[in-house]
């Protein structure tokens, strides 16, 4: 049985990953923060499973990294753990930059303090952020990279020393330049969740209004379901490599807007209101990657497109509304 080591396996991508691993056979550990309330939602489905077992711990702090490292010694591990919203990085930027980008050397630096460099397998979680004011269209693994957030900044480190590590002590260790992904997982901050969540409650009574910051904004929308096993793939080849994750198309903030929206018959003109607080001291205004090289290499691409993950999102989100609804009537008589 394959052991698995999952940071951040309590987010979006964490929690899909760590499903993916079980229904594969693995023994999966991941490491999650201690917090007065309980914050392990995404993975109360899989919670009881015996092959899954979870250890407190943060990207801050190595002593813990190396000690549980010492203790499993896993065939792969997959850092997913991030500061990751790009607005909220702009006000925490050396926290982002401290867990973002510091935490990728600390785990890297645990694999070698435990002896694991020539028997485990990395995982970077890199971003299509990194490319911000990019430099040619569509981005591949080899647009240079110009990240307009500190969010990206501290994720062109953490990739430039996941590199480094591989070429410097031989370590398989990979990157997935993953562009956005979206799921009914996605936390509720982010733009699509956002919308889904607001559009299925205005349907509902529930809200009037949404308010979003750049609506012009082009990204290239995939389903995060698909994108773990992109990962899980990487890990599977005989010689590490980076490799960008992306659907090949690009739409506006507004066309989500519109899709959702339409998709719940509304005008999202009637309800969509312009915040400049959302919007960001510098902007990334195109994203579309070019998944070629992982088409040809790992034999992936994206199933789900942007109309039907605009659905799959919606539907998710319209059963969290009625139960809304009917806990607000419920008080209400």
């Amino acid at each position: 049985m394959k052991k698995a080591l999952v940071t951040g396996i309590t987010g979006q991508d964490g929690a899909y990953l760590a499903e993916l691993l079980l229904e594969k056979g693995y023994e999966v550990h991941g490491i999650i923060r201690r917090s007065s309330s309980f914050n392990t939602n995404r993975i109360d489905h899989i919670y009881d499973n015996p092959n899954l077992t979870l250890h407190y711990g943060d990207l801050t702090d190595s002593v813990q990294l190396v000690k549980l490292l010492y203790e499993l010694k896993p065939d792969e591990i997959y850092n997913l753990a991030a500061q990751s919203h790009v607005r909220v990085s702009f006000d925490i930027p050396e926290y982002t930059g401290n867990v973002t980008g510091m935490g990728a050397i600390r785990i890297l630096e645990a694999i070698r303090e435990a002896g694991l460099v020539e028997k485990v397998r990395f995982y970077q979680a890199s971003s299509s952020e990194m490319y911000g004011l990019v430099q040619e269209v569509p981005q591949t693994e080899t647009t240079p990279f110009w990240p307009r957030s500190p969010y990206a900044c501290a994720k062109v480190f953490a990739y430039w020393l996941t590199i480094n590590f591989r070429e410097s002590y031989n370590l398989h260790a990979s990157n997935g330049i993953l562009f956005n992904h979206e799921s009914p997982l996605r936390g509720e901050t982010f733009v699509t969740r956002k919308i889904t969540r607001a559009a299925t409650r205005i349907k509902l009574g529930l809200q009037d209004a949404l308010h979003l910051g750049n609506l012009d904004a082009k990204r290239d929308w995939g389903y995060a379901k698909e994108y773990v096993e992109a990962m899980w793939l990487m890990l599977q080849q005989d010689k590490p490599d980076d490799y960008v994750i992306a659907t090949g198309e690009t739409h506006t903030v507004r066309e989500f807007c519109e899709v959702v929206f339409e998709l719940l018959d509304l005008d999202w003109n009637e309800y969509v209101k312009f915040d400049a607080r959302y919007e960001r001291p510098a902007e990334v205004e195109l994203l579309i990657g070019d998944p070629a090289k992982a088409k040809k290499q790992l034999g992936w691409e994206a199933k789900v497109k942007f109309r039907e993950l605009c659905k799959i999102m919606i539907d998710a989100d319209m059963v969290i509304a009625k139960q809304e609804l009917i806990q607000q009537q419920a008080l209400e008589s």
